[in-house]
């Protein structure tokens, strides 16, 4: 059977070059140089749109001004503005989003949660896919590539483009609300912790929830076990309110070696609120 599907092969393969040498054309030069005119096409293409819209923007020659703002941030050229206003460091409500032909994979992340299957979704299912991908031509060795004598590959085929599709339509419409499953816990916290009448202990607690930090810290059973301290008791250290933001403001400057992304780029007025409530945070009753 091995044999009579190499023979085969070797027919098959003859016959080619037999075709090619009689009516085609090899490979070398010509598809390589119609491959590479194209290219060069593609490339003008690119230019080209970046040329117009460079030069079809009113004031392009502005910049951002001291103050981190364009002479005319609104106006748009021919294909749209030419910057936008600059991004804020310090916002809470800005939610990441993949490029949209990465939303099947980001919706995944919903359907595999944290931690226990995750590595599904970001590792195992890609990697399968495209190993099977790169694995199709060495197993299906048939000459026949007539749709309706290929049923299997037909129907698997249409289920993946299918999945895809709605992978990416749901991804592309997923709602993301502020962490309002950690902020609806705010208010059992201020009322374990006994600062529900601190209004700045309780606008720090939903910053804290806002802002992810239980992607890494954990607080009253809550949160990610990564590792990172638990901070329900962080306020009976008695560190004190400046040494909190100043921790928050710079981690690795009070504790040498410390992972934790600086938050210097908040407001004053937040990192005076979660100073306050990690201090307010005694271990709850």
């Amino acid at each position: 059977m091995a044999e009579d599907r190499i023979l085969k092969r070797q027919r098959v393969f003859a016959q080619y070059k037999q075709d090619v040498k009689e009516r085609g054309k090899p490979f070398y030069p010509y598809a390589m140089f119609h491959d590479t005119v194209m290219s060069l096409v593609v490339v003008a293409v690119i230019v080209s749109l970046a040329v117009i819209w460079k030069f079809t923007t009113p004031g392009h020659h502005t910049g951002f001004g001291p103050h981190g703002s364009t002479d005319v941030p609104n106006q748009a050229g021919w294909l749209g503005k030419l910057y936008d206003q600059p991004a804020d460091p310090g916002t809470i409500s800005f939610v990441p989003r993949p490029d949209w032909y990465f939303y099947f994979l980001f919706y995944l992340l919903r359907v595999f949660r944290w931690p226990e299957s995750v590595i599904l979704a970001t590792v195992g299912i890609p990697t399968i896919c495209l190993a099977l991908l790169i694995a199709l031509p060495f197993i299906d060795l048939r000459a026949e590539r007539r749709p309706s004598r290929r049923p299997v590959a037909m129907v698997a085929g249409v289920l993946a483009i299918l999945s895809m599709a709605l992978l990416t339509y749901r991804g592309a419409t997923a709602q993301e609300p502020l962490a309002s499953e950690e902020i609806s816990l705010v208010p059992s916290w201020a009322q374990k912790e006994g600062f529900a009448n601190n209004k700045e202990a309780v606008a720090g607690a939903r910053l804290f929830a806002q802002i992810g930090c239980l992607n890494c810290h954990t607080y009253l059973g809550q949160g990610n076990h990564t590792g990172a301290p638990d901070l329900s008791a962080e306020g009976a250290k008695n560190n004190g309110i400046q040494f909190q933001i100043a921790h928050l403001k710079c981690p690795a400057c009070v504790h040498p070696g410390s992972q934790m992304l600086p938050f210097a780029d908040q407001p004053y007025k937040n990192l005076l609120a979660l100073a306050t409530f990690l201090e307010a945070s005694k271990g709850g009753k």
